[in-house]
C-alpha cells in the first residue's frame, strides 16, 4: 500500500467484499441472460465442428435441458468474466502500489487475449482435424451423444486455452527473478519435451500431424516467452 492510502479496518474490507462480489454475481446473471437469448446461435456455434445438430444424439430425456442451462450458463460467464476481473482488481488495487496496479492491468487484458487466441485456435484448427480423425476411426458408426460432445469440445478448447497462457507465465516468473531468458534458452531441449508431452495428452486423437500441429504455437509462444524474458530482466534492472 502506497503512503498516504487509507488504512480500511477489516468491516470496511468486508463491505467492500460483499459489494464487488454483489457487482460480480449481478454482471453473471445479465451474462447468462443474454446468452439464454441467443443460446440457439450457441448452440450452433458448438455443434458447427461436427456438422451440426442432427449430427449428435440425445438419449436422455433431460440431456437436452442440462446442456442448453451447461452452456447459457458457460456463455455467461464468459461474457461477465471481464466484468469479474475489474472486481477483483477493484477490491485488491488498494493494496497495491503504484507500479503493482500497472503490472496487473497490463497482464488482465494480455492473459485475455491469450485465452481468447487459444480458444480461436482450438476451435478453428485443433477440432476441425480431430473430429473426423476420431468419427471416421475404424469400427461401428460413431453419433456422439450431445452432452458428451459438449464435455469433450468445451475441454478441448479450455486446456488449449490455458496453454496459450505459457508466455504471460515465463514474464511473470521471470519478473520475479525465478527465471531468466538465458536458462530457458539453454533448457530449450527439455522445453521441445515438455511441450511434445503436453500436446499428446492435449490432443484427444494419437495422430501425430494434429500433435505438431499443437505443438508448433507452443514453441513458438515458448520463444516469445524467453523473449518476454529478456524485457522483464531489462526492466528491473
Amino acid at each position: 500500500m502506497e503512503d498516504g492510502a487509507k488504512e480500511l479496518t477489516i468491516w470496511e474490507h468486508l463491505d467492500e467484499l460483499r459489494k464487488r462480489l454483489m457487482y460480480a454475481m449481478i454482471a453473471l446473471v445479465v451474462g447468462v441472460v443474454i446468452s439464454i437469448i441467443f443460446a440457439e446461435f450457441l448452440l450452433d456455434v458448438i455443434a458447427r465442428p461436427i456438422g451440426g445438430l442432427d449430427n449428435l444424439l440425445s438419449i436422455v430425456v433431460t440431456e437436452n435441458f442440462s446442456v442448453y442451462f451447461q452452456v447459457t450458463l458457460l456463455g455467461g460467464f464468459i461474457l461477465a468474466f471481464p466484468f469479474i476481473l475489474m472486481q477483483v482488481y477493484l477490491f485488491i488495487a488498494p493494496g497495491l502500489t503504484s507500479k503493482e496496479r500497472t503490472w496487473v492491468l497490463w497482464a488482465v487484458p494480455s492473459a485475455l487475449g491469450l485465452f481468447i487466441l487459444g480458444t480461436l485456435f482450438a476451435y478453428f484448427v485443433m477440432l476441425p482435424g480431430a473430429l473426423p480423425f476420431l468419427i471416421e476411426f475404424p469400427g461401428p458408426t460413431v453419433i456422439p451423444k450431445w452432452k458428451d460432445y459438449v464435455n469433450f469440445v468445451t475441454s478441448l478448447i479450455f486446456w488449449i486455452a490455458i496453454s496459450f497462457e505459457t508466455p504471460l507465465i515465463m514474464y511473470l516468473l521471470a519478473k520475479l527473478g525465478i527465471i531468466d531468458a538465458k536458462g530457458l534458452a539453454k533448457s530449450w531441449r527439455v522445453a521441445v519435451i515438455v511441450i511434445a508431452i503436453v500436446a499428446a495428452v492435449a490432443t484427444p486423437t494419437p495422430d501425430p500431424i494434429n500433435m505438431i500441429i499443437l505443438m508448433i504455437p507452443l514453441l513458438i509462444l515458448y520463444g516469445l516467452g524467453i523473449l518476454l524474458a529478456v524485457i522483464a530482466r531489462r526492466e528491473t534492472k
